[in-house]
C-alpha cells in the first residue's frame, strides 16, 4: 500500500498548491486558554474533562464558552470558486496542523493557503523557528528553509491575532495577509490538509468537523486523528480524580 505522504514526482503533479484549513478558523471563543503545543492525549481530551470540572465547580459551563460558526457548511463552495482540483488532489486529515510541514515538503508545494485562526510562523520572534517543527511554527519553518517560496494567510474572523505580531518573518518572508475574495481564482491545489487541532477546538464539536470533512466530498486519509468521547455526564469519582491530577 502506498504510503499516503509518498513524494509525488514533477509528472504526477496537478499544481503546486497546498491548501490548509485550521477547523479553529470557525471558532469562537471568550477563553483566554491558549492550548498546547504538546499534542497528546492529555492536551486533546483529558484538559478538557479538567477543565470542564473546574468550570462546573465554579458554577458555570466551559460550553459557554465555545461557539461554532455555521459557515462551516457552506465553506468547500466557496472555496472551489477560487480553487482548483482535480482526482490527482490529495486530501489529508489529521489532528495536528504540523503535518502541513510534511505535507507541502514532500507534494513539493511552493504555495501554502492557510484558513486559521493562528499564522502558525512562530511565536516569540525568529528565534521560534530554531525549534523542531510544531503546530505553532510550521509555517514559518517552511519559509525559512526554502522548502515553500509564498504565503497566503486568511485569517478566521474570529482570530485576536494581528500581522503586527510577525514583523521579524513578514520583512523576510513572502507573506500575504489577505481574504478569500482577494485570492486568484482557479489557483491549482495538489493537496489538502484538514486539521481538527483538537488542543485548542473542544471535543463535543468533533461531529460536526467530521460532516465539515464530509462536506469537501472527496477521498481522504486519516493520520492521527484521535477519537474523542465527550461525555461528561458518565463520569465516575475515579474520572474526576485522574482529570484533575492531568
Amino acid at each position: 500500500m502506498r504510503n499516503p505522504l509518498e513524494t509525488v514526482t514533477r509528472g504526477e503533479e496537478i499544481g503546486i498548491g497546498l491548501l490548509s484549513v485550521d477547523w479553529d478558523y470557525f471558532v469562537f471563543t471568550e477563553s483566554t486558554y491558549q492550548g498546547s503545543y504538546l499534542e497528546n492525549k492529555r492536551s486533546l481530551i483529558d484538559e478538557w474533562y479538567k477543565r470542564y470540572i473546574i468550570s462546573r465547580q465554579k458554577g458555570k459551563d466551559l460550553r459557554d464558552l465555545y461557539r461554532l460558526s455555521p459557515e462551516f457548511r457552506s465553506f468547500w463552495k466557496k472555496i472551489k470558486e477560487y480553487f482548483k482540483f482535480s482526482d490527482s488532489t490529495k486530501v489529508y486529515v489529521s489532528d495536528s496542523h504540523s503535518l502541513s510541514y510534511e505535507i507541502a515538503a514532500k507534494n513539493h508545494a511552493d504555495t501554502v493557503y492557510l484558513f486559521d485562526a493562528h499564522s502558525d510562523l512562530g511565536y516569540g520572534g525568529m528565534s521560534a523557528l530554531n525549534f523542531e517543527v510544531n503546530c505553532a511554527n510550521w509555517l514559518g519553518k517552511l519559509l525559512k528553509e526554502g522548502i515553500i517560496e509564498r504565503a497566503f494567510i486568511i485569517y478566521s474572523p474570529y482570530t485576536v491575532e494581528n500581522p503586527e505580531y510577525f514583523k521579524a518573518m513578514n520583512s523576510r518572508f513572502n507573506i500575504t495577509y489577505t481574504g478569500l475574495d482577494s485570492l486568484k481564482r482557479w489557483s491549482d491545489v495538489s493537496a489538502i490538509h484538514i486539521c481538527r487541532s483538537g488542543a485548542w477546538v473542544p471535543p463535543w464539536f468533533d461531529g460536526e468537523f467530521m460532516e465539515f470533512v464530509g462536506i469537501l466530498d472527496m477521498p481522504y486519509e486519516k493520520i492521527n486523528l484521535m477519537e474523542r468521547k465527550w461525555e461528561p455526564e458518565k463520569m465516575s469519582l475515579a474520572d474526576r480524580i485522574n482529570y484533575m491530577l492531568a
